[in-house]
């Protein structure tokens, strides 16, 4: 964006402002959504949040050269886990950038951190250092072989560390006598926070997917295509969508639609236990949510671009 649609200046307010608004989001819409608890008891600090409030240091970063700003990024993640043994009990702060933990903020009230910030914060600054990469003037060929050679380097790495089994998760893997569960224990790596086994497990099957999906065209691409340009407006639809689906299916299971009013986590309420459906009926109705809300993702997509003349769609 910088030197084509925005000024340096201009992008960096662009993204304090949008980084902003993403963390009133969390807490007002997305934190309802999940629960539907109109006195707001649990705020939980996820996703959105987590990718507000990077914006928001991303738009002091990108002051400094990119040199810096890479170097920045590649320290924080490849060093937090080093960060793993230190804890403040009940400090907040330290809670939100590399902890998951609750605090009661006022009586019977309590907010979450969810998605603490570090290494998040680098995976976005890392990334706009790659956006250089996605320049038009920049050899398609070149491109395809540097992602090509991060995304098969980072995957020897983790292999690398999973075989040293020392660093670079808080958990290590156990060797199982089953193949399968030994599998599973390696590919269980941390997400909160991401831990630097699972940045190098998704950040690299991500970069050899850019790297080798770049010409493919056709309906299914399209297809997807139209959830990537409006991934906001999807996510908040999706919450909204899928907690309605739960009350019904609460309600017309027998456990009752008030029980997904939800003041604690759905895991924590004595009365839905056994509630739920087998894993062929639960991909069933996410293949379902998908193909129910891409009318309204296309219909979106078709305004924003028909409409690039209004500001407020850059922030949807």
């Amino acid at each position: 964006m910088v030197g084509k649609r925005k000024t340096q200046n201009e992008l960096s307010g662009f993204l304090l402002k949008r980084g902003l608004w993403l963390v009133f989001i969390e807490i007002a819409v997305v934190s309802f959504g999940w629960r539907f608890d109109t006195n707001y008891t649990m705020i939980g600090l996820q996703t959105i949040w987590s990718l507000g409030v990077s914006m928001i240091v991303l738009a002091a970063l990108i002051h400094l050269p990119k040199k810096i700003i890479l170097a920045f990024s590649c320290i924080l993640i490849f060093g937090h886990n080093l960060l793993d043994t230190i804890h403040f009990p009940g400090n907040f702060f330290w809670s939100m950038l590399h902890e998951r933990n609750r605090f009661e903020w006022i009586p019977g009230h309590f907010v979450g951190t969810a998605y603490p910030l570090i290494p998040w914060i680098a995976v976005m600054s890392l990334g706009y250092c790659f956006g250089s990469l996605f320049d038009s003037t920049f050899d398609p060929v070149k491109r395809k072989k540097i992602l090509n050679g991060l995304g098969s380097g980072a995957l020897i790495l983790f292999i690398t560390l999973i075989v040293i089994n020392e660093y670079g998760d808080p958990v290590r893997w156990t060797n199982y006598s089953d193949f399968s569960k030994t599998l599973m224990s390696i590919l269980n790596t941390t997400k909160y926070p991401p831990s630097l086994l699972f940045l190098l497990m998704t950040l690299g099957g991500t970069l050899l997917f850019l790297a080798n999906a770049e010409g493919l065209k056709g309906k299914i691409v399209d297809y997807f295509c139209t959830f990537g340009r409006v991934p906001f407006f999807f996510y908040i639809i999706h919450i909204y969508f899928i907690h309605f689906l739960a009350l019904f299916a609460a309600e017309f299971t027998g456990y009752g639609w008030q029980k997904m009013i939800l003041i604690k986590s759905v895991t924590k309420v004595e009365e839905l236990k056994g509630y739920g459906f087998n894993l062929i009926i639960v991909y069933l109705v996410w293949i379902a949510v998908i193909l129910l809300l891409y009318p309204l993702c296309k219909k979106f997509d078709r305004y924003k671009q028909a409409h690039k003349e209004k500001w407020y769609l850059s922030y949807l």
